[in-house]
């Protein structure tokens, strides 16, 4: 029995639901080290997010190239999306093609949300941070930096705890 041939898009939409995946790994494994408070691997899990996600856009922008070429060929706006454009795929292809979008999206919508739950986590934290530093140095302010990245004149903190002795 012949297996009916795989159009390319199978493979880009296969290739960008693997990235997704593994930007949703990174992002689960980022937060079980926030919630451990493991400062180092926090920030290269960052890292490895962020080369994940560059690679993923240009999956994904690869897709959407892939689409607008198939559209355009097919004598239908090249921004039409792909799932407007499902019927003109073979009728055994469109099930696939149209379950790998649905879990793109779902998983999408899961690194989002992930993504969205880490970054509260850290802005939580630095609040309860600048918190602390408020209580025990009183007269600190907070420190600014000018476009040259050095510190701004005048954010030097006036010392508020003082060594007893």
């Amino acid at each position: 029995m012949n297996a009916p041939p795989v159009v390319p898009l199978v493979n880009l939409l296969r290739t960008e639901l693997s990235g997704y995946g593994g930007l949703l790994a990174l992002f689960d494994q980022q937060q079980g080290q926030l919630w451990r408070r493991e400062v180092q691997p926090v920030a290269d899990t960052s890292l490895a997010i962020e080369t994940l996600a560059a690679e993923v856009s240009s999956q994904r922008l690869a897709r959407e190239e892939w689409v607008r070429q198939f559209a355009v060929q097919h004598a239908c706006p090249a921004d039409h999306s792909l799932r407007r454009l499902l019927p003109l795929f073979p009728a055994d292809q469109q099930s696939l093609l149209s379950a790998l979008i649905e879990e793109i999206n779902h998983l999408l919508h899961r690194v989002r949300r992930r993504a969205r739950q880490n970054h509260i986590i850290l802005a939580r934290a630095i609040e309860l941070h600048q918190e602390t530093l408020a209580l025990l140095l009183p007269g600190r302010r907070p420190r600014t930096y000018a476009a040259s990245g050095r510190v701004s004149p005048g954010a030097e903190p006036a010392v508020s705890l003082r060594v007893a002795g």
